[in-house]
């Protein structure tokens, strides 16, 4: 493991005006993605259709995001993600400017919202495989990239969910739903004023010979699968799982305040994590990123042990600290070590494979809780956490995968 201080002398200028335009692009979408939850909730329990609502308009997005990723990566590869991720700001703008007017104007039906959102859910798809793409195309520093990015989402995280819930009282959920839409709108302008090299489009190939070439490459990367592998349980039952058996357990004590105090310490804790990241580097990036998983498998343990409110705020900070240097390493290792005209595909592989084992997890937490109680899981998860991080250090292909030290620093 190396420090910032024993790097070269030289770094490589990070706030160029392209990681400028990208910075604003995602700092806005992600803004507006934290505040969807609370005005889609609070919209749809004013309409009238209860919690079942809320679980199926939440639900549409999210299903639609991971039914329609591994598109999204090859049309990435296939028409440039750039292209991609502009046609899904200005859908997704059109879509929340949408649900703004049903609201402004009345109480829009429950199948009409599931609609929308699951339409904007696909937009999302053909988002999020551009996001690992481009920012080695706009950072000089792909680590330190990463790391402010990651920064960004974090804060995001924190304010997004604040500034909702009060526009949402003053205003209702049409404006919250307004601004989101603006959001959009913000990206797409950013992402078109980017002036990238042009990229080298292969279109030979069908669309579904690129899906399968995608998962060639997947599978011909031993340090690559073995940690989607492993996380297939860390994400089911450390992640998914965690979450809402986490949220019940601190609200019965602490209430729901003290649910928000533990989710805001999360975010600065991601904010933590990401500034560490960008100082850390480390030669061997996945024994370096078991770190961060271990830190996370304190997110289940704290709300099991009757915390008050300080002891709450403080693990959950050290775990919001782990989750967002893992995410930081991650994406570089991955960004530093795939071809780029394959990255997207293989990204989106990644990102559909997290989704479905974590929306696995919220799933089972119920049926698991009332069998072997609440606490008694939590516990289960934060040893099961400890354990695949261990793993990531048995692993050989994860153990020994170096990237060599310019690798984190160009531009790929």
């Amino acid at each position: 493991m190396t420090c910032a201080t024993d790097a070269p002398t030289t770094v490589p200028n990070l706030w160029t005006t392209n990681f400028r335009f990208y910075f604003g692009a995602r700092t806005t979408s992600l803004l507006g993605d934290a505040m969807l939850p609370v005005a889609l909730s609070v919209g749809v329990l004013k309409a009238g259709y209860g919690a079942t609502g809320v679980g199926y308009a939440l639900g549409s997005w999210t299903a639609a995001l991971a039914l329609c990723m591994l598109f999204g990566g090859v049309l990435a590869d296939r028409f440039t993600a750039r292209r991609m991720m502009i046609v899904a700001d200005l859908v997704r703008f059109v879509i929340q400017a949408g649900m703004a007017a049903l609201f402004a104007l009345g109480q829009p039906s429950l199948l009409v919202i599931v609609a929308l959102q699951f339409v904007s859910g696909v937009a999302t798809a053909l988002f999020q495989p551009g996001v690992a793409s481009l920012v080695p195309q706009v950072s000089g520093d792909i680590q330190r990239g990463n790391g402010v990015l990651r920064v960004a989402e974090s804060m995001a995280g924190v304010l997004g969910p604040a500034l909702a819930g009060v526009l949402v009282t003053m205003s209702g959920p049409s404006v919250v739903f307004a601004i989101y839409s603006a959001t959009y709108a913000i990206s797409a302008v950013c992402l078109s004023a980017l002036r990238l090299t042009p990229a080298t489009v292969v279109s030979d190939i069908s669309f579904l010979g690129q899906l399968a070439e995608g998962w060639q490459e997947f599978r011909a990367r031993a340090w690559l699968w073995s940690v989607i592998t492993i996380f297939l349980f860390y994400g089911c039952f450390v992640v998914g799982m965690s979450l809402p058996i986490a949220a019940e357990l601190v609200t019965s004590e602490l209430g729901s305040t003290g649910l928000g105090i533990g989710m805001a310490a999360l975010g600065l804790g991601g904010a933590l994590g990401g500034t560490v990241a960008i100082r850390v580097r480390g030669g061997r990036p996945l024994t370096l990123g078991s770190i961060g998983w271990a830190l996370f498998a304190v997110y289940p343990l704290v709300p099991a042990l009757h915390p008050n409110l300080v002891e709450l705020a403080v693990g959950w900070a050290v775990a919001g600290t782990g989750l967002a240097f893992w995410s930081v390493i991650w994406a570089t290792t991955v960004q530093t070590q795939i071809p780029s005209e394959l990255l997207n595909r293989v990204y989106a592989y990644d990102v559909a494979g997290s989704l479905v084992c974590m929306a696995l997890g919220r799933s089972l937490a119920g049926p698991l809780a009332s069998v072997t109680g609440e606490r008694p899981l939590m516990v289960f998860a934060c040893v099961l956490g400890l354990t695949c991080a261990a793993l990531l250090l048995a692993v050989p292909a994860t153990r020994r995968l170096v990237i060599p030290a310019t690798s984190a620093s160009n531009t790929g």
